[in-house]
């Protein structure tokens, strides 16, 4: 249905499940599932001089584009976060959200095509420090807010953020929080195969409609990475 699209967040733990096997082809299958339109992952490997990456492995498993942020270097490789998408993406930007001392942190922008309109999709991976939360917040909600990027926003992925503290009084102020518990009884995200916390979350902006949010609990999700992926379904709002 033109306008209606779904989009998902999952930190896939490096492909690593619960099993303590890392298996790229387990996770595509967990991303087929959800039959997402535009999907933000966190804790992706890249590629090195012989191998492919595991974001050009999903992407090709999956028939879908790429884009990658990586953070960091793992073992020679770059890691960080990376947007798939069926749709046009015609834009990329990236926001340092680092913090002196502790693992290095980004936001990642990936504007995509619907229907000749952008979607601005920011995926994000915040420190796991109170600290450093405290600082990433304003510079994630100045990054996200941005009066020069209008239009529809959606701002997911894991923020690391056990109980509501700053960073959701933060982007709460700017953006429009998806209240979980309108969608779902249960709403928890990790880890995956008993979960016990809600660390992955959705803002949105713009006029963009959240309709429908899902959690997959499957023997599958329960097992493929140490999260469990967040689906939402939306719609863009009237030209």
């Amino acid at each position: 249905m033109p306008g209606h699209l779904r989009l998902a967040t999952y930190n896939i733990h490096k492909c690593r499940g619960m099993d303590g096997r890392t298996r790229v082809e387990r996770i595509a299958e967990v991303l087929a599932s959800l039959d997402a339109d535009v999907i933000a992952l966190q804790e992706v490997v890249g590629g090195g001089p012989d191998e492919d990456g595991q974001a050009a492995q999903l992407g090709a498993l999956l028939g879908m584009g790429w884009v990658m942020d990586p953070v960091r270097l793992l073992r020679g490789k770059g890691y960080g976060n990376v947007v798939l998408s069926r749709l046009p993406i015609v834009h990329t930007h990236q926001c340092d959200l680092s913090c002196d001392k502790r693992e290095p942190r980004g936001c990642m922008r990936v504007d995509v095509d619907v229907d000749g309109r952008s979607l601005h999709v920011f995926n994000v991976h915040l420190g796991t420090a109170v600290f450093e939360r405290r600082k990433q917040a304003p510079r994630l909600a100045e990054f996200v807010a941005d009066r020069h990027v209008p239009g529809p926003k959606v701002l997911l992925g894991d923020f690391n953020e056990w109980v509501k503290g700053l960073t959701s009084k933060t982007l709460g102020e700017m953006l429009e929080g998806v209240d979980l518990s309108h969608h779902l009884r249960r709403r928890k995200t990790y880890p995956g195969v008993l979960p016990m916390f809600h660390l992955d979350h959705i803002y949105t902006a713009g006029g963009l409609e959240v309709q429908k949010v899902t959690l997959p609990r499957n023997k599958l999700t329960l097992v493929a990475s140490d999260h469990l992926p967040l689906v939402a379904d939306v719609k863009m709002p009237e030209r």
